[in-house]
């Protein structure tokens, strides 16, 4: 799929709105994985600024630019499809990204795939899941983080998935913190209520007995502690920051083709 202008929808819908309505396979194994080529391809919110205490003042709403369907043109000129061993998902991607299944986390069903993309250089870029136990969104009270939603473009995954609360897309969310952690990834699951939230789910809802999958960089975003391992989310001192990273990093434009390419097999 190729990349179109930017452009913003949403229109006549606030982001406290949009945070809230948008949030949000295995068989016997042949030899190796399947490699396709493929033909080439060819505004910010006002900041706000996170205390060291573990809140963060209230930013400026951003504005439609930021927070509707955002399509970046991904930079790369050549693609590559994979595909696992038993047929089960594909995703295109950089020709010169590495793609390598790996073992699954414990707790993953039968059949769980787990497969992770790097750029050259060895950077994490993303991991495909499948196979994850289904989780729960259960938030106490004042437990919820404020959230935004920056990017969020709808896109037919070609599965037949479980119940989820919204149709499937490709999001990128903020989650306010001692700074502003941000993820991408996909999901058919709006992020919290009321614009607050404990985690948020870059997870799709599979058919029953099959499980969820993920593709993004995290399985789920949360407000981390100071002492923790933000890596691969990222954090930023504004909110303005994470719009630029959206609105102007390749990375993130190849990583958006990526992600919304994904065809599961069930």
């Amino acid at each position: 799929m190729t990349g179109a202008p930017v452009k913003a929808v949403l229109s006549g819908i606030s982001l406290a709105t949009a945070a809230v309505l948008l949030a949000a396979c295995s068989g016997p194994q042949p030899e190796g994985p399947g490699w396709t080529a493929q033909p080439d391809s060819p505004a910010a919110p006002s900041s706000g600024t996170a205390s060291p205490g573990g809140s963060a003042a209230a930013p400026a709403p951003p504005t439609a630019a930021a927070s509707g369907e955002f399509q970046a043109v991904p930079t790369a000129t050549s693609w590559k499809t994979y595909t696992d061993p038993a047929k089960t998902v594909s995703f295109e991607l950089p020709a010169d990204w590495i793609a390598q299944s790996v073992a699954p986390e414990e707790g993953v069903l039968p059949g769980g795939l787990k497969v992770e993309v790097k750029k050259p250089d060895g950077t994490f870029m993303a991991a495909l899941r499948t196979g994850l136990p289904p989780s729960s969104a259960d938030c106490p009270g004042s437990a919820g983080r404020p959230y935004t939603v920056l990017s969020s473009v709808p896109f037919d995954l070609a599965a037949d998935g479980g119940e989820g609360t919204i149709p499937p897309r490709m999001v990128y969310r903020v989650i306010q913190g001692y700074r502003f952690f941000g993820s991408y990834g996909i999901t058919n699951l709006v992020g919290g209520t009321d614009g607050t939230a404990c985690g948020l789910r870059n997870v799709v809802r599979g058919p029953a007995g099959k499980g969820d999958f993920s593709f993004g960089d995290v399985v789920v975003l949360k407000a981390f502690a100071p002492d923790e391992k933000v890596a691969p989310a990222k954090a930023f001192d504004t909110l303005d920051q994470a719009a630029q990273y959206v609105n102007g990093s390749p990375d993130f434009a190849n990583v958006q083709r990526m992600l919304m390419s994904l065809k599961v097999k069930n």
